[in-house]
């Protein structure tokens, strides 16, 4: 079982695609109901079979605020147990909950001294604290097991700072820092940590640049390169993932 935060749209979605193409049960949030419910629909039924049943547990929540960051860790928390209950009274050799990648994100240029006031708060509340306190909330039950991977996805916005970066570049250089300590503590727990540093993908962030797609990189290739890594032996951690389109930093 993963959980990825944010997963109705670009690289959440093709991430949940790869895992559930893979026969993982996924838990994913969203601020739009509707969506999710969609979501549902589309991929159980595209990769979940009789022989092989998957299944996507999803609750509508809004991560820039903080009851809905709780409300969700919690729903996560009770549908991880009672995956954990039902694989033990069946004697399922299922692993259970293993990965978790805090993806949730949203991009408000800016230049530092002109944005609009509440872009600071709007970025680091969403960017930063969603994934602080989702981590500080699940990351137990890895350690707890002594097995799992982290995946947090900063950019490399959160390594190059660049004009009307702004606020965004702000949390996404804290992002990065917080999964370089998280590596530190958890290591002696077995739990991996990844930060995921993706240049231009084409995502809903972009449309209407008027740029051609093809200058950008797709997200399923983000998340082939996170199931790449997860793949990895015990003995082995990616600790950063850097990925730019061929041409460069658009």
């Amino acid at each position: 079982m993963i959980l990825v935060t944010g997963g109705t749209k670009g690289i959440g979605k093709a991430i949940l695609e790869k895992f559930m193409q893979n026969g993982h049960d996924v838990i994913t949030c969203s601020r739009n109901n509707e969506e999710l419910f969609a979501l549902k629909e589309e991929l159980e039924a595209k990769y979940s079979t009789k022989e092989n049943p998957v299944i996507l547990y999803y609750r509508q929540a809004d991560l820039s605020k903080k009851e809905d960051i709780v409300s969700f860790g919690e729903y996560a928390k009770k549908i991880i147990l009672l995956n954990e209950k039902q694989a033990n009274k069946e004697n399922s050799k299922t692993k259970g909950f293993e990965v978790m990648i805090n993806n949730t994100g949203v991009f408000i240029p800016g230049k530092i001294l002109e944005e609009e006031e509440g872009n600071f708060e709007m970025q680091i509340h969403t960017n930063l604290f969603s994934a602080y306190h989702l981590t500080r909330m699940l990351v137990p039950v890895l350690v707890e097991r002594k097995n799992g991977h982290l995946f947090n996805i900063c950019s490399t916005a959160s390594i190059t700072a660049y004009p009307n970066g702004g606020s965004y570049c702000i949390s996404k250089f804290a992002l990065h820092g917080m999964t370089k300590v998280l590596r530190e503590e958890l290591k002696e727990h077995n739990v991996k940590v990844t930060s995921v540093l993706p240049g231009a993908t084409y995502t809903s962030s972009w449309e209407g640049s008027g740029l051609p797609e093809e200058r950008f990189m797709p997200s399923s290739d983000i998340a082939e390169s996170i199931f790449s890594v997860y793949s990895l032996s015990n003995q082995t951690v990616v600790e950063e993932i850097v990925m730019r389109p061929q041409l460069g930093d658009i």
